[in-house]
């Protein structure tokens, strides 16, 4: 929501858009990121048909693309994307609109932005789109990714690989499905197994077993 009052003053530096307004005060959304959120069809179009810049991000790297996948709203993306939205464009916290899409759950969004060129599998894995899709339970949008070419036994340095992952978090149509996809290795079993036992304090309690640097780090995902 926007405060609109008396004085109201757009001021934009490169691509960054903040709003300032009675005492100095600032919001960093702009009315494109908000119609994009909230899967404004025709007031997007007519805020790009006025010159609004589609690439303008928040403080925080957010743009107005990461906001319509948050949403789901694919029509909202599709016009950004072809007014020149960026597909990859990162986050402060290394947030694609890809990874957005797959908590929102939407395939149609993910599918529109593979299409325009988003990458699945990035070598930074704080925020991995698969990961995140399987972590919600979102089957399609994971089936999506793996028809594109992620790895399925790709292994994020906190989380594990998107089979640990799901089995984590109870997502059994995911598991089944990465399971029918490829059978994990051995050694994965092993890892997943022992991992259960030791519990949510996993990180803390392997470093009290003494065991050899290498298996600490194998079950550590290092």
């Amino acid at each position: 929501m926007f405060l609109i009052a008396r004085g109201l003053r757009d001021a934009t530096y490169g691509n960054y858009i903040c709003h300032s307004f009675q005492g100095g005060s600032w919001a960093d959304r702009s009315p494109l990121h908000e119609a994009a959120f909230q899967g404004q069809l025709l007031t997007l179009k007519t805020l790009v048909a006025q010159g609004f810049n589609v690439n303008i991000v928040t403080i925080d790297r957010v743009s107005a693309l990461h906001e319509a996948c948050l949403g789901g709203h694919v029509a909202c993306a599709k016009v950004l994307l072809e007014h020149g939205a960026r597909v990859n464009a990162a986050t402060l916290d290394g947030i694609t609109p890809l990874f957005n899409a797959c908590y929102s759950g939407s395939a149609a969004c993910v599918n529109i932005l593979l299409e325009y060129g988003a990458r699945p599998q990035l070598e930074n894995h704080y925020a991995s789109p698969i990961h995140e899709a399987v972590k919600r339970g979102h089957r399609e949008c994971m089936e999506v990714l793996l028809a594109n070419d992620v790895d399925l036994d790709q292994e994020h340095s906190q989380l594990g690989t998107p089979l640990y992952v799901a089995c984590m978090n109870q997502r059994t149509e995911c598991v089944k499905k990465l399971l029918e996809l490829g059978p994990p290795r051995l050694s994965q079993l092993c890892r997943l197994c022992i991992r259960k036992c030791l519990g949510r304090s996993c990180l803390h309690v392997v470093h009290k077993l003494h065991l050899p640097e290498r298996l600490e780090n194998f079950l550590l995902f290092r």
